[in-house]
């Protein structure tokens, strides 16, 4: 089993940025995809960007991209997310998720998910 840990979510202004972290532990592989994905209100859970293990290859949605930026650091076993620009439309639960295998954008794709920070945008 791997065990996903989110943080650095909190309330920022429209315009500000915010970086978030994932830390994993157990049964962790350096070979993994990881990513992240968000839950706001009343909507189902969308792709965000997701990243190989050696970050050779990034994929973004197009509501983010130029905004945010995905990392990973494997001798830590951590994944960030920094977020610029950020506007209300951003605010949800953001959500990291592990994959034992190439890039996917779908949640069904996923194999390991934390259980969530929430970043609220304030106009």
């Amino acid at each position: 089993q791997v065990q996903l840990v989110e943080s650095g979510g909190g309330l920022v202004q429209a315009g500000g940025s915010l970086r978030v972290s994932c830390a994993a532990s157990g049964r962790t592989f350096t070979t993994s995809a990881k990513a992240w994905f968000r839950q706001a209100p009343g909507k189902k859970r969308e792709f965000v960007a997701a990243i190989t293990w050696n970050g050779d290859n990034i994929y973004y949605a197009t509501s983010v991209k130029g905004r945010f930026t995905i990392s990973r650091d494997n001798a830590k076993n951590t994944v960030y997310l920094q977020m610029n620009s950020l506007k209300p439309e951003d605010t949800a639960v953001y959500y990291c998720a592990d994959r034992r295998s190439s890039l996917a954008t779908t949640r069904d794709d996923y194999d390991y998910w934390g259980q969530g920070t929430q970043v609220t945008v304030s106009s």
